[in-house]
């Protein structure tokens, strides 16, 4: 129960981010929800594959370089679903700082709710 709330609020972010982000359009609430589970598979799958590999980059940017990755994987969902569409690289490093964020306050009052 608690995964698909989350996924659900995932994907309320997506269409709050998308509303106002100029470079991110999302065409339904359907395709909201395939974006939040798209992401939720690619962070736990592929991102810390990249992070593996990109370990030497990440250290000497003091973690910086986690950031990339976090806009690299937010392009690779704009390739796997269709209907969300991500203009560049700069606008995806602004979706995901602006969707970890607002995710962390929807997730917080979640947990205010138990």
């Amino acid at each position: 129960m608690k995964l698909i709330l989350r996924v659900l609020l995932t994907a309320l972010a997506v269409v709050i981010l998308a509303k106002i982000l100029g470079g991110i359009s999302v065409d339904s609430y359907a395709t909201a929800i395939i974006v939040a589970v798209v992401l939720g598979l690619l962070n736990y799958i592929v991102k810390p594959i990249l992070i593996i590999f990109t370990l030497p980059v990440t250290i000497l940017t003091l973690g910086l370089f986690l950031l990339i990755i976090n806009a690299i994987i937010i392009i690779l969902a704009d390739k796997l679903v269709s209907g969300f569409d991500v203009s560049n690289i700069w606008w995806a490093l602004l979706f995901s700082l602006l969707l970890s964020f607002l995710q962390s306050i929807l997730f917080s009052i979640l947990k205010e709710d138990k």
